[in-house]
């Protein structure tokens, strides 16, 4: 984004998305690949993607400030050695994908595994807790395929959000669990992106001073984030993270 201008209209875009991002950390995560397709209409390309990190890691910190007691760490460890993989694929394949075609691909993906989860979850006969099999076996290939899955699409677009939100939510996690976990998981893997990115040239001076003036609508967004999530029960609470993932997926789709 060297030497672009921003108009008014965009820094208010921009400090929307930024309050939109904080409301993911704070307590609906899946909430936060809904403010990529503002930051884009303002910042185009990569340098959006470049632009959304470093916003993303403050964010998880101010997540982690109130929710880092409540994470899974059995479920972090299935999950976030494959996300690294990915995240190395995302590397490789960073130039090589065009993001039109990647985009409806991941959305596609998605919304098929949540429909899978909504079936098994909602209308088998049996209603089981989670959709992920008690197999040791299975669990773990699940767990390699979504997070391979999660840490590739956060490396190309910033777009794991809804593909972790599903994983997460289909293994029946508590609301607190949810949200620690996520936050645990996308601290670590945002951190790990940011040599890389800034290494791609997608993260310089000039971004960061962006980034700076979206941190008061981004701190307010988290605190607004932590009160919803605190104020609604499990049920809404599995239902709010289908809704908001089914929607990130048909923004990849459309």
């Amino acid at each position: 984004m060297e030497g672009a201008t921003i108009s008014f209209v965009g820094w208010i875009i921009l400090v929307l998305a930024g309050f939109i991002l904080g409301i993911a950390k704070g307590g609906l995560p899946a909430a936060s690949i809904l403010a990529i397709p503002l930051i884009a209409l303002v910042i185009p390309g990569k340098a959006a993607t470049g632009l959304v990190l470093p916003i993303l890691i403050l964010g998880d910190l101010f997540a982690l400030a109130y929710w880092r007691r409540s994470a899974s760490w059995k479920e972090l460890g299935r999950a976030l050695p494959w996300a690294i993989a990915g995240i190395i694929a995302g590397v490789v394949f960073l130039d090589r994908i065009d993001d039109r075609f990647m985009r409806p691909i991941i959305g596609g993906i998605v919304l098929l595994l949540l429909a899978l989860h909504l079936r098994r979850h909602y209308l088998s006969p049996a209603k089981q807790e989670a959709a992920v099999p008690d197999d040791r076996s299975r669990r773990w290939v699940f767990a390699a395929a979504v997070g391979c899955l999660g840490g590739f699409t956060t490396m190309l677009a910033n777009a794991g959000g809804a593909v972790m939100s599903m994983y997460f939510l289909a293994l029946g996690l508590s609301k607190e669990t949810f949200i620690g976990t996520s936050a645990w998981f996308f601290f670590i893997v945002n951190l790990i992106k940011l040599p890389l990115m800034i290494r791609l040239g997608m993260i310089s001076g000039e971004s960061l001073g962006v980034n700076l003036a979206m941190v008061p609508a981004l701190a307010a967004g988290t605190v607004a984030g932590v009160i919803i999530a605190r104020r609604l029960d499990q049920k809404v609470f599995d239902i709010a993270v289908s809704v908001l993932t089914a929607a990130a997926c048909l923004r990849l789709l459309f």
